[in-house]
């Protein structure tokens, strides 16, 4: 008797895209004519059938290879035509067989298979109740339990038996189907099913929760929406508002997009407003700082135009010179683009005399960039309120300049400017200087906390450019959190530069004439620089173009059609008689009298000196609203002429019978500092001895009472101050002399520059030969050394006025 299996031929049907298994009736739907045919010589046949599956459902007409070795032997009970359906076989589903090919192909597929060896099926009654169990979890948690089908899920006798029942109830994947049909232990298949209802189970559940917590927003959201209506309905009963104002401020808090702290303020504020009713006293504060909240730009930016070469050619467009502060904002739009949003804002401080356009470039650097910008001035705010704001318990409370700017620019990184910071005063109500320290602060401003608000806001991304005339009236605290850039005035060949490029332009704008060609000569502009104004910046010489272009749009509005010509001749006519003389200090050397050099907070000036010796009994006045650093500096002058009287060509004993008057013109103006030092001293000398000073020559410098001279601050504006008073030579120490190579190149060129070191070195370079005997009480009766004011002594000239830049 042979063992070798028989090998049987029976027609065959492949199926696409899914594995059907043992142990079931079911419905198999037909599409292929092959399949078609297979399935009637089936039933006429006997029914005997071989369900086959394939591993790629886009071949038409498979071959061994393409179908999977384990097939099902089956039973075509009857093959059904419905219409919207199709062809569909009713098929009973008996056992796997081991499948050995295709044997025929036309007109129908038939297959050839062999009997598999049934292994005996032991143990596995664990995997039997577990898998039963977690498929009633399963349907329950799907909410599709169904008694019959768990009857029939206990009722089977075998793992395998049961696996591929639950195989067939479940919707399993392509893949595990194959595994489940080429597997042929029936404990290995319950496993497979096992591991897989467990997985399925915990997605249920997940899919379950999700589903039920979407159902219960849903039902409160429902609930809170009939709620609401049944509040409005109340509220117009009651003859409330009936625009729904809480409604609406609910709508703005969700697009507000609030940081998560802020908006739990916001709601619960909210939620205070709709329980007090509209009629309530504290309704109409709740609503307002909610309204405050809502319009905040929180998470509002504009995006930063990040091209170097753009923002230089704007900042040139806008500004003539000013590199210092271009570099600078260019260097801080380079690191940004490197850098990204990890940058902070920039703490800039511009600090110079008024009209060198200070507030005006911040202007530009804000178009340059792409930001809007905010103005701020603080000059004269002497309330803490008015950068922190006040509390919500004060009647009439509002959120402080910070935050009203921030509403304003309606982005959270805008430019602000913060005008005239050196000029914020302080009271009884509190220091604004050290509340603007946590606003200047990029350790701490990315948290500002408004008194008003009560909730933090970020700061770190503005740009903060403040604007001062002064430094030494800034708290060193706040001066310490800014970078202070010096812009220090123009020359008068920048003042024309400016004049002929932005502010003749600007005026014929102003004054609706900019289709006119009006000719503004360089001599003409010289003209108005030097004969009609004085100042660092160009502030008077806008308003006197002004005024010439008013003249011409006269003339325009009377019918002329230009084009015109305004000449140096033509300036006269138009601004009047001249206001300053140009050139030196002095008209001629005087004895006595010498062109000092000084810095306040409107630029750098000259300081004219005077002193007169009158017959008396040594007693010294000083003059001019002088402060006690000058005061000490003339005494320190006059000791050092008395100890070096000798050297001097002078007797000792002249001091003790001579009254000693020194003056410093522009007497309302005070007056302070210690770089007048040389030239107190070498106007005392040149008194004493009769030697006349040179009338072209400027000096500054601290002395010593043995003759050395200390450096200075403020050079910048000193040399500016005297190349705009024709000047020739300024005397300066040579500590100085490494400053010198930043001054601009018409200064260098047109000023000879020297420095000093003693005393003896200035005296030598300053003074000429004496004209008369030296200064003596027996030949001098008193009335030699008398000097008088030149019209052409500064308004304001101070060596350094009490409310200025310490200059030494």
């Amino acid at each position: 008797m042979s063992d070798t299996p028989v090998l049987t031929q029976i027609p065959a049907v492949p199926l696409r895209g899914g594995a059907v298994f043992p142990g079931i009736t079911t419905t198999i739907s037909i599409g292929r004519r092959r399949s078609l045919a297979a399935a009637q010589a089936a039933v006429e046949q006997g029914g005997q059938l071989l369900i086959l599956v394939q591993y790629d459902a886009e071949v038409e007409l498979p071959g061994d290879d393409d179908l999977v070795p384990i097939g099902i032997l089956a039973t075509v009970r009857d093959v059904l035509r419905a219409p919207h359906v199709g062809v569909q076989m009713l098929v009973e589903l008996h056992r796997r067989v081991n499948f050995k090919g295709l044997g025929v192909t036309e007109p129908y597929l038939q297959g050839r298979y062999v009997e598999l060896e049934v292994e005996p099926e032991t143990g596995g009654e664990t995997a039997v109740i577990q898998t039963i169990a977690y498929l009633e979890q399963y349907a329950d948690t799907l909410g599709e339990s169904n008694q019959q089908v768990m009857a029939t899920t206990r009722s089977k006798s075998t793992p395998g038996e049961l696996a591929d029942y639950v195989a067939g109830l479940l919707n399993v994947p392509f893949g595990l189907e194959l595994d489940l049909l080429t597997t042929t232990s029936g404990i290995k298949r319950l496993n497979i099913i096992l591991e897989y209802l467990q997985q399925e189970l915990k997605i249920a559940k997940v899919r379950q929760k999700i589903q039920t917590d979407a159902r219960e927003s849903a039902e409160k959201a429902q609930r809170d929406y009939m709620l609401r209506e049944q509040m409005r309905a109340i509220r117009k009963e009651l003859g409330e508002d009936g625009n729904d104002l809480i409604e609406e401020l609910r709508q703005k808090i969700a697009a507000a997009e609030m940081p998560n702290e802020v908006n739990e303020r916001a709601l619960n504020e909210l939620k205070r407003l709709e329980y007090q009713g509209q009629q309530s006293a504290e309704a109409s504060v709740i609503r307002t700082y909610l309204e405050w909240l809502v319009e905040l730009p929180w998470n509002k930016m504009t995006e930063d135009n990040l091209d170097v070469v753009h923002v230089r050619q704007v900042l040139d467009e806008d500004h003539y010179g000013l590199d210092d502060v271009k570099d600078r904002i260019v260097e801080y739009v380079a690191v940004r683009k490197l850098a990204g949003t990890k940058m902070r804002g920039a703490i800039i401080n511009l600090n110079g005399p008024p009209g060198v356009g200070k507030t005006s470039i911040a202007t530009s650097v804000a178009r340059a960039i792409g930001r809007e910008m905010v103005r701020i001035s603080l000059g004269g705010v002497r309330d803490e309120a008015e950068i922190r704001g006040h509390r919500r318990t004060y009647i009439g409370a509002i959120p402080g300049r910070i935050i009203r700017a921030l509403r304003d620019a309606k982005t959270r990184n805008p430019v602000i400017v913060l005008d005239e910071i050196d000029k914020v005063g302080a009271d009884w109500r509190g220091d604004p200087s050290s509340a603007l320290l946590e606003v200047l602060d990029p350790e701490q401003n990315h948290s500002f906390a408004d008194h008003y608000l009560e909730v933090s806001f970020d700061l770190s991304q503005v740009i903060f450019i403040t604007t001062s005339n002064q430094l030494n009236t800034i708290p060193a605290p706040l001066f310490d959190r800014m970078e202070s850039i010096q812009m220090l005035g123009y020359i008068e060949d920048e003042k024309v530069a400016i004049a002929e490029q932005y502010l003749l332009k600007k005026q014929l704008r102003g004054h609706g004439i900019e289709e006119i060609e009006v000719a503004l000569d360089e001599p003409a502009l010289r003209k108005i620089i030097r004969h009609h104004t004085r100042e660092a910046g160009v502030r008077q010489l806008e308003r006197h173009i002004g005024k010439v272009i008013r003249k011409l749009a006269v003339k325009v509005a009377a019918g002329a059609t230009g084009p015109f010509s305004v000449t140096e001749a033509d300036i006269a006519e138009f601004l009047g008689p001249d206001k300053f003389t140009y050139g030196v200090a002095e008209e001629k050397d005087e004895i006595g009298v010498v062109t000092g050099l000084a810095v306040s907070g409107f630029g750098g000036n000259t300081l004219p000196i005077e002193v007169s010796l009158s017959e008396g009994n040594g007693r010294i006045t000083l003059t001019g609203s002088l402060g006690d650093v000058m005061r000490e500096s003339a005494q320190a002058a006059l000791t050092y002429a008395r100890a070096n009287a000798r050297a001097l060509g002078l007797k000792p004993a002249l001091f003790d019978k001579v009254n000693i008057h020194i003056h410093v013109p522009d007497g309302a103006t005070p007056k302070d500092g210690p770089s007048a030092g040389i030239g107190l001293a070498t106007a005392v000398i040149s008194a004493f001895t009769r030697r006349p000073v040179r009338r072209d020559v400027a000096m500054t410098g601290e002395v010593t009472l043995r003759g050395k001279v200390l450096a200075i601050g403020g050079l910048k504006s000193k040399t500016i101050a005297a190349h705009r008073a024709g000047i020739k030579t300024v005397i300066l120490p040579k500590e100085n002399a490494k400053d010198i190579p930043e001054l601009p190149d018409r200064i260098r060129e047109d000023l000879n520059l020297v420095t000093a070191n003693h005393l003896d070195e200035v005296l030598a370079m300053a003074l000429l030969e004496a004209t008369e005997p030296p200064f003596s009480v027996e030949s001098n009766g008193g009335e030699a050394g008398n000097v008088t004011v030149p019209p052409s002594a500064v308004s304001g000239g101070a060596d350094r006025p009490l409310r200025a830049q310490g200059n030494s």
